[in-house]
């Protein structure tokens, strides 16, 4: 063999020795690089905690019952309108509508209502000394204006003498029509005439020449509709609205600082003594902004808070 090949076959060995070292050594650090990259990534048992979801089984709080007894138009509607309201504050407002102004009062005395809305202090405290009962003005919400309705009438200017006008024969509502009369100067009444007092048409001083005949309360719109032209009646609010009528369409209205529409504003109305949560919170909602402009907004003048 040549000294030349010799050393061409020792060049070679080098050279293998050479790349087996370099092989090793990038296989070493692959491992390294491994194990650094599997100690920088947590275990499940290293991983944060999530949190826990909330029980979806848990249930909201049950609503306190709250019944109320109402008539159908305006208070009805008016607690409707604030149920939302009501179960916010933890009650389930329940709303039984009463077609009479008697149900509603014996319900109540006998625990089947927790409050009724419907009627003014002085039918209440005549429904009280009739019935033995003890119930009481939990709060004033409203009062519905009496108005004069006219049939073929435009103008209290227009009324001729000898013309019927009608009026609610109840006691309460009947001193208010004649109160309503005297305003306007068709009839006189006594001096010492007022809401407190009551009157009726048997104490009238001078009818004006006028046919004033009394008739059932919730009737007054239908004999109204159904009379001769020329006639006038006095109609309750509440029933002017249930038959239709406009405040804007009648010939007048009471005055808002009288003493009837102080005298007979509609009333919250509860037992004796029951001062319960819910009674005080369903009066403050009742006399809250919120409910004031409601009926504002509703009733155009037909209906007026107290506040």
């Amino acid at each position: 063999m040549h000294l030349a090949e010799i050393f061409s076959e020792k060049e070679k060995n080098k050279m293998k020795k050479t790349l087996t070292i370099i092989l090793a050594l990038v296989l070493a650090l692959g491992v390294l690089a491994g194990c650094g990259s599997s100690a920088s990534t947590p275990s499940a048992s290293e991983a944060p905690a999530t949190e826990a979801p909330a029980d979806a089984s848990e249930a909201p709080a049950a609503l306190t019952p709250l019944v109320v007894g109402a008539s159908s138009t305006p208070h009805a509607e008016i607690l409707e309108s604030v149920k939302d309201v009501l179960a916010a504050e933890g009650y389930d407002l329940q709303v039984v509508v009463y077609d009479d102004y008697v149900l509603p009062n014996t319900a109540l005395a006998d625990g089947e209502l927790d409050a009724n809305y419907f009627q003014h202090t002085p039918y209440l405290n005549s429904f009280n000394a009739s019935n033995g009962t003890d119930l009481v003005s939990a709060a004033k919400i409203h009062y519905e204006p009496f108005g004069i309705y006219g049939n073929g009438v435009s103008d209290l200017s227009e009324l001729q003498p000898g013309a019927t006008i009608i009026i609610p024969a109840d006691d309460s509502n009947e001193t208010r029509a004649l109160l309503l009369l005297q305003q306007e100067g068709l009839i006189k009444l006594p001096d010492d005439a007022s809401a407190e007092k009551g009157v009726n048409h048997l104490d009238i001083v001078d009818d004006g020449g006028y046919n004033v005949t009394p008739v059932q309360a919730d009737t007054v719109p239908s004999v109204l509709a159904n009379s001769d032209a020329g006639t006038i009646a006095v109609i309750n609010g509440n029933y002017a609205l249930q038959a239709g009528l406009k405040v804007a369409d009648a010939l007048a209205i009471e005055d808002a600082s009288g003493d009837a529409a102080q005298t007979y504003a509609n009333i919250i109305a509860v037992r004796e003594g029951d001062d319960r949560e819910e009674l005080k919170t369903l009066v403050e909602v009742l006399q809250g902004d919120e409910i004031v402009n409601f009926i504002n907004e509703t009733y155009k003048g037909a209906v007026v808070p107290t506040k």
